[in-house]
């Protein structure tokens, strides 16, 4: 984990690279002190830091120290810190796991804060909604998100697939995989092997009318969906059109392991706000579509709270960390450090404020957010305590198909019988 002091600034390469030292911050009298932890990458991190530089000129009394680690090692982290009541003062959140740390105790309501220090009365409500537990406000959202197929334009127009990014079919997604890898003689397949990514999963569930999880928390994904998914996706490695199970079963979930990146595939499954992490790491440029569609099922994805910034249970100086949330949101300068890269900002002034000076990849991003709104559906229940360890079941269960030690079917009676036990041992 990569530690930022009011000192210096540390810039990370990724969860196994070695800090890179940016300028040292002038020396400042701070007589006060607060702790933001983030999962990163080398693009968030620099902006972060950014961030918390403009944050010290302006409040030189306030010294914050940026703690930051990928989202594979991020969670642990978290645990470990929450149990040992140490967690840093703010941290960032996630709608998947906002509920469950709620009901840890490890987060403080902002709601007596609104107003006063925390001004978000413009902001749009569908978004500040999403970081509410029980009425409360627990999370400040810090950008709005949907998932994304990213795509290398030159790859696409290379391979002649001409495609509705925003309206394309599950059958074009397969045509497309097919064409990529013909056109560069197996050298580069279609995409990246979705089946270990249990989001991708959940947009299939849902696009076939039903939800990964009911309202009680327990699994309503059945042996028929899994089957469903995992087979398309066994289909697609049978005629050798994704990425190897060699990349798959070893691929980091950093952001510079994705196959688009590297050059292995011509799509990956990201998140909206990642669109500018991986142009930052493409020469090519990069496109975003919509998950395929399910020709007269429903909408798959939706637009969430890409991330939160969540105000801990063991914060001391509390007024230090909502001015620090306040300027998060609001300031012009820390608001153009940031951009787009943790999603869409909540406030239309900000919104405005930040138009002009969009890059062309940051535009791109919001034609695309302007052309999903009808696509998509709404957001789905939060996910229940222990989804954490349900999703690396999955991925370990996807493994398992993808080495040929499990059949389809098999894997997926056994992932539905342990996801439940998951969840009610988690209650």
């Amino acid at each position: 984990m990569t530690k930022l002091t009011r000192r210096t600034l540390l810039g990370t390469m990724g969860v196994a690279a070695a800090a890179t030292a940016l300028p040292r911050l002038p020396a400042m009298a701070a007589d006060r002190s607060i702790r933001h932890f983030w999962w990163g990458n080398p693009n968030r991190d620099k902006r972060t830091f950014e961030v918390v530089a403009a944050f010290q000129k302006k409040h030189p009394e306030i010294e914050v120290s940026g703690e930051t680690i990928g989202w594979g090692d991020y969670w642990t982290k978290m645990a470990t810190q929450t149990a040992g009541r140490n967690m840093a003062d703010l941290v960032q959140m996630d709608y998947r796991y906002l509920f469950e740390y709620v009901r840890r105790g490890a987060l403080k309501p902002l709601d007596e804060y609104i107003g006063k220090a925390l001004m978000i009365e413009d902001f749009d409500q569908g978004p500040i909604s999403g970081g509410k537990v029980d009425g409360q406000l627990y999370a400040l959202n810090i950008g709005s998100n949907s998932q994304v197929v990213s795509y290398n334009m030159r790859l696409f127009q290379e391979a002649g697939i001409e495609f509705d990014p925003i309206n394309w079919t599950h059958e074009d997604f397969v045509k497309a995989c097919h064409a990529i890898t013909k056109m560069s003689g197996g050298n580069i397949k279609g995409c990246d092997d979705f089946s270990v990514y249990i989001e991708d999963l959940e947009a299939w569930i849902r696009q076939r009318g039903s939800e990964f999880y009911d309202a009680d928390g327990n699994v309503a994904a059945t042996v028929d969906d899994l089957s469903s998914y995992w087979q398309h996706w066994a289909d697609l490695r049978a005629a050798d059109v994704v990425l190897g199970k060699e990349r798959t079963l070893t691929l980091d979930e950093a952001l510079a392991e994705r196959g688009v990146i590297k050059g292995d595939t011509a799509m990956s499954a990201i998140w909206s706000n990642q669109v500018v992490g991986v142009q930052a790491l493409m020469k090519d440029e990069v496109g975003a579509a919509m998950l395929p569609h399910l020709p007269g099922g429903k909408p798959g994805q939706f637009i969430k709270p890409s991330m939160f910034m969540s105000l801990s249970r063991d914060a001391k100086d509390v007024d230090a960390a909502i001015a620090y949330m306040n300027d998060w949101v609001n300031d012009p300068e820390i608001t153009e450090i940031l951009g787009l890269e943790r999603g869409i900002p909540c406030s239309a002034k900000v919104r405005e404020t930040l138009s002009p000076n969009l890059s062309p990849v940051e535009q791109r991003i919001m034609t695309f957010f302007d052309a999903i709104q009808d696509k998509v559906g709404p957001l789905p229940l939060p996910a229940p305590k222990g989804a954490g360890e349900v999703r690396d079941s999955f991925r370990r269960t996807a493994s398992e198909i993808i080495l040929g030690n499990m059949s389809v079917a098999d894997a997926s009676a056994i992932f539905v019988e342990d996801a439940q036990s998951i969840v009610e041992r988690a209650r």
